[in-house]
Order: C-alpha cells, then structure tokens, then sequence
C-alpha cells in the first residue's frame, strides 16, 4: 500500500483502500499529479476568474462538440445552474427572482424512472419536477418506464426543460428525446456526472441532441473533486456565467470575456445570480483544465486492460473461499470499467455482507467495497482505484474475515 501522507498522519485521519470506485464519500479519485502541481502554481499568482472560465470554455468546446463549457464547484452545482440557465436565460428580472420562479415557465420533465436524489439540483434552481411514465420495466410487467408520447404530452407553456438521467439502461433513447423536446421548444439537460469512460461520453450526448451535459471533474476525469464540467448551447453557457460570476461591479468598467458573454447585448450588470455560492477558484479551474488535457492523452484501452487484469486475479483470489462466488461483468473496454461482484454465503460464514463491510470500514486503512447489493447478500470490488498492493490486502482482508 502506498505509504500514509505526513498531512494525515499530522491529522490523525485514517486513509482508505478504495475499492468501491470514483465515490464522494471516499473522496472521488485521486488527483493527476500534474492538475495537483498547477494549482498549486496558480496559487501564486492573481488572475481574473472569468479569464479562466473562458480557456475553460474553449477546451470543453472542442473536446465535447458544444458551442461553449464552463466549469462549476462539482456536477449538482452544474445541474443547478443548468435549470437555472432554461428557466431564466438572459433575463436579468427572471435572474433576480430565482429560485423563486412562480411567474416564469418553471417546470422540468423527467421521466420518473430517471428521478434519484441528485435530481433535488435542478429543485435548488427554482425549477418544479415534473414526473412522467412509471416504473413497470422494473416491476417486471414486461412494460416500457416510459414512452416518447408522455414526454410529448407533459411538455406545456409552463415547461422550461426536459431532464434526463444518462445510464447504461437509460430509456427512452437520448436522441428520441431530444428530438421530442426541440419540436416543443424545450432544451434537454443531461445528468452525465459519472459517465465517463468512455471518453467518447465527452462528445456522445451532444451529438445525440443534448442543449446542456454536466459532467464530474473529480472522478474519471481525475481533476479537482470540487469541479464539474457543463457543455452545451452558446446562450444557456452565457446565462450560466451570468448568474455565476461575481458581478459586483460598475458597467463602464465591466468587461466581461467575449467568448461567454456578449456586452454589447445586456442592459447592464445583472444582480449577484443564483449560482454565486457555487463559485470556483483559479486554483480549481487550472487544475480542472490540466487534468482533462491529460485525460484526453490517456490510453484507455490500455488503462481498462489494466482494470481487467486486475479484476479477474481478485475474482480468481476471492473465489479461493468457498464462502464467496465471485462474478467479473463490464470487461468491455470501450463503454464500462470491470467490476467484480461477489456473493456470500452469510449462513456458512457466519456473517453477513453489511457486518464485512461496515468491519471492514471500521479497520485500519479503512477498505470500501461496494454495498449497492446488500438485500442480494452480495458486494461489489472495482479495480479502478486500487494499486496491485491495496487489491492483495483488500483480498486478504475479505478471506480473513469471511473464513471457508
């Protein structure tokens, strides 16, 4: 295991063996060296943040195929400023009334098997969700969540937007929605925070329609925890950096970046926005920036080949109790990182998957493995985290407290 930083030993804070994934909780990811050293040189120095916001900007254009990008303090900040941007555009007195938005077309469709508990970002924007379809797939009816036309019928003068929550299982197809939306008038927003690799993800969902696609930059990205990354529509862009960006300051000396928001347009300078508790410092936008340039230099297929050795020599090793079958899924190298999915005989060891994990949390290094399965007596090990050394001791940990 790689040695315990000086900072936390100063702190007394215990580290974690992450085996559970790019996850908050554990703090995301490990941050590319290179994105941990710009930042701290951005520290140096003072710059005007809307400079950066607009570098930011050009990078996530062409990378993502939008028209413009931003860069927000994580991927719920960005679903916030995303509802906040279909709800008010470039209006500054519907700006100033957010997030109370009772007099503006507020409401944001999401087909209700796409609802989640991130979903309440869009809320803190001033939007209304609006539930359509229902969840007979998951009931087993054989049924579709969802179909084109309850999208079609929810979409009213009142809508200001359709949300959509992107899975590997999400239905209706994007492209199909898009296209539903944009006959009505209505943009898309897509809740694309943990969906990368593949990188071809960063292109996908704008290609596919999308007007706004927020995306994580302190997970496979391996930026800043605190970033997120928002591409999409030139206008929507504008009206996010304007109710972002401190704006206190007086118009004749107001001179916004061109390539985010046209002066020569606006009436004046719009009042502090919505976004303003989600600002962003120099030091998160630089290293945000770096670390997508480097993630964009990665060989992935080389990194998921990487992951799927790793994966099978921990299923191979965990499958050594006869306690525990183990099962390798997503070994695709182009669309998913594998995963190892482990069962446990809770009667024969005597124990069940939440006592493992929760004693297994409480050890020293502290191991997370995946509980997403707990009713199925079952747990789940990435390796996309973990060095060779941390997947030996997680392995040994797992064969020591389970027996067989």
């Amino acid at each position: 295991m790689t040695e315990k930083p000086a900072v936390y030993e100063d702190l007394d804070v215990p580290v974690v063996i992450n085996a559970t994934g790019n996850k908050t909780r554990v703090s995301g990811s490990l941050m590319r060296p290179r994105a941990a050293d710009a930042m701290r040189e951005a520290a140096n120095a003072f710059v005007r943040v809307s400079d950066l916001q607009a570098k930011a900007s050009a990078l996530i254009s062409d990378v993502t195929g939008s028209e413009a990008g931003y860069v927000t303090s994580g991927a719920s900040a960005g679903m916030t400023l995303a509802a906040a941007a279909c709800l008010a555009g470039t209006d500054y007195s519907k700006m100033a009334s957010l997030p109370h938005a009772d007099d503006v077309p507020n409401e944001i469709v999401v087909p209700r098997s796409h609802r989640n508990g991130y979903d309440r970002a869009l809320a803190v924007g001033g939007a209304e969700l609006v539930d359509v379809g229902g969840n007979d797939r998951h009931a087993g009816t054989g049924s579709e969540n969802v179909r084109l036309w309850e999208i079609d019928a929810a979409i009213s003068e009142s809508t200001a937007a359709v949300a959509y929550l992107q899975t590997p299982s999400s239905a209706p197809p994007l492209a199909d929605v898009c296209a539903v939306a944009h006959e009505n008038g209505v943009p898309v927003i897509v809740d694309a925070a943990a969906e990368l690799p593949p990188s071809t993800n960063l292109s996908r969902f704008v290609e596919d329609g999308a007007d706004i696609v927020v995306f994580s930059g302190g997970k496979a990205i391996r930026g800043p925890q605190t970033t997120g990354i928002v591409a999409g529509r030139a206008e929507l862009i504008e009206s996010i950096a304007l109710q972002h960006l401190d704006m206190h300051t007086a118009f004749p000396v107001w001179d916004p970046p061109a390539e985010l928001i046209d002066k020569s347009k606006l009436p004046g300078v719009p009042r502090q926005g919505v976004g303003r508790g989600f600002k962003v410092g120099k030091e998160e936008l630089v290293g945000l920036i770096y670390a997508l340039r480097e993630f964009l230099e990665e060989d992935h297929t080389a990194l998921h080949a990487e992951w799927d050795e790793r994966a099978g020599r921990i299923a191979t090793e965990l499958d050594r109790s006869s306690h525990l079958a183990t099962r390798v899924e997503n070994t695709d190298t182009e669309n998913a990182t594998s995963t190892v999915f482990v069962s446990l005989d809770e009667q024969a060891a005597g124990l069940t998957v939440a006592e493992l994990l929760l004693e297994l949390r409480q050890s020293d290094p502290r191991i997370f493995l995946g509980s997403d399965s707990l009713d199925s007596a079952e747990f789940t090990v990435s390796p996309m985290a973990v060095t060779d050394g941390e997947a030996d001791i997680v392995v040994r940990r797992v064969l020591e407290a389970v027996g067989g």
